[in-house]
């Protein structure tokens, strides 16, 4: 299962189509295609999937969304195999 995942943008370079940014998921910095969003800056919150930015989020709904994120990896972690 793929899943899109929010993440904090680090850094940003490059425009237009070829614009890319370095974003944070928890410390784990991987490069994004920042194309579809073109409006994120750095600091802004994007929900990311497969290395594509797909959306931008503000940070309540950053912060909620992680939230649960570690709501659902505790109950797996949790459950026997």
């Amino acid at each position: 299962m793929c899943l899109a995942v929010p993440g904090k943008i680090i850094s940003i370079k490059g425009e237009d189509l070829s614009r890319m940014g370095r974003v944070s998921f928890g410390g784990v910095v991987k490069e994004v295609s920042l194309a579809y969003v073109p409006e994120a800056q750095a600091g802004d919150y994007v929900v990311v999937h497969v290395g594509f930015a797909i959306s931008k989020l503000d940070l309540e709904e950053a912060e909620q969304t992680l939230t649960y994120l570690q709501q659902i990896e505790a109950s797996a972690n949790s459950e026997p195999a």
